[in-house]
């Protein structure tokens, strides 16, 4: 069974396909720039070589054309037809409390995933371009929904209520959502097996540390909190987004600086997190100014990493216990300062980190002691191979 994976932004166009057979992926790549006059396809070649692949593409159905007409093409096509493919899987941001699980898309469905946009209006919109645009030019192809928000539905009420008047609740769903759900899934099942343990009596602690970051308490297989809330930008500090921060402040800031709304949301969005403290949001760029001893680096650094610990230590006790502290996501998977600054204060867990191993890059791996009384994981997400999964399941029961 052949899969495509699409996740689509309102700029960006990214795709996988999946032989489900053996989980190869036959081609992969994205567009970027859309709408732009300098928009291009980006193509990986089964055999790793790269194409760029010059062209103005105007709008979301003209890129899902773009990419099925490369996907077919006769020099760098994975496919000799379009019809080879079974099923396209989108990753949809937002499902709000109307979707717990992946489902297949009909006009219902689409209705409710507009009715979500309100809550992510940056990406709902753009997802259901792509769900759009491949019911014009695919029309009797079956279309699965991959939510964000989906896994993270199995918190209970004191987890994701927030204490604030309970009209605003009713009226507008306001409450902790989360985020990174596809990613937290998939790495929590997959360390399960790697480990072989049960996902049964299990107690994991998965963070996804990228640009973007998020952690989740995960218990018996089952999240019950997670860091990031009504939008992504509660919880960890991020690379510009600045995470939990005093609302007070937020009103402050606005009073003083007679900021509107949105210009608010921008800033706290787009202008803050490590961006605000060190001025780059490239975790690469602040781990090379720190190890020159440049002290708003090591500051911005001490902060970055203080708040992953803090949480780590939150959700061992919302467990009762941790087994297991996972990290995914491109800081989370590649840098081991970052792994080695966030469990530095662990040792009364039980936490014991292994320099040698922690020097770990982009694979599975254990990098914590023999002795650690918990293990401390390298995994390497796949959100991509976890939506096509869903994708396949869903359209095997139709």
């Amino acid at each position: 069974m052949k899969i495509l994976v699409l996740n689509c932004g309102s700029s960006s166009i990214k795709y996988k396909l999946f032989e489900m057979t053996s989980k190869e992926v036959l081609a992969q790549g994205g567009i970027e720039k859309l709408g732009q006059e300098d928009s291009f396809l980006k193509v990986t070649l089964p055999n790793g070589e790269k194409k760029i692949l010059n062209k103005f593409i105007p709008e979301h159905t003209a890129g899902v054309k773009f990419i099925f007409e490369t996907l077919t093409d006769s020099e760098i096509g994975a496919l000799k037809d379009l019809h080879e493919i079974n099923a396209v899987g989108h990753r949809v941001v937002h499902g709000g409390t109307k979707f717990n699980k992946s489902v297949l898309i009909t006009d219902e469905v689409i209705e409710t995933i507009k009715e979500c946009s309100e809550l992510s209006p940056l990406h709902n919109p753009a997802n259901l371009k792509g769900i759009d645009a491949v019911k014009s030019l695919m029309p009797e192809i079956p279309q699965i929904a991959v939510f964000d928000t989906a896994f993270h539905q199995t918190m209970p009420e004191h987890a994701y209520l927030y204490p604030i008047p309970n009209e605003y609740y009713e009226k507008y769903g306001i409450r902790r959502y989360g985020f990174h759900g596809t990613s937290h899934r998939y790495v929590s099942k997959r360390v399960c097996e790697f480990l072989n343990i049960p996902v049964e009596g299990s107690k994991i602690i998965t963070c996804h540390v990228g640009n973007g970051g998020s952690i989740a308490a995960i218990k018996d297989g089952v999240c019950i909190d997670t860091t990031m809330g009504l939008t992504p930008l509660e919880g960890l500090m991020m690379g510009t987004r600045c995470g939990d921060i005093d609302a007070g402040a937020v009103l402050y800031m606005m009073k003083k600086e007679n900021l509107t709304p949105d210009q608010m949301s921008d800033i706290l969005n787009k202008k803050s997190g490590v961006l605000g403290m060190f001025g780059h949001s490239d975790m690469r760029e602040l781990e090379a100014a720190s190890a020159n001893n440049d002290p708003v680096a090591k500051r911005t650094e001490d902060v970055y990493f203080y708040r992953i610990t803090k949480y780590i230590g939150a959700y061992a006790a919302a467990m009762g216990g941790v087994d297991v502290i996972l990290f995914t996501g491109g800081v989370g998977e590649n840098q081991e300062t970052a792994r080695a600054g966030a469990c530095k204060t662990l040792e009364f867990l039980g936490v014991k980190l292994d320099a040698e191993r922690n020097k770990v890059r982009g694979k599975e791996a254990i990098i914590s002691t023999d002795d650690s009384k918990v293990k401390v994981v390298v995994i390497p997400t796949d959100e991509e191979l976890m939506i096509a999964s869903d994708t396949m399941d869903i359209v095997k029961s139709l």
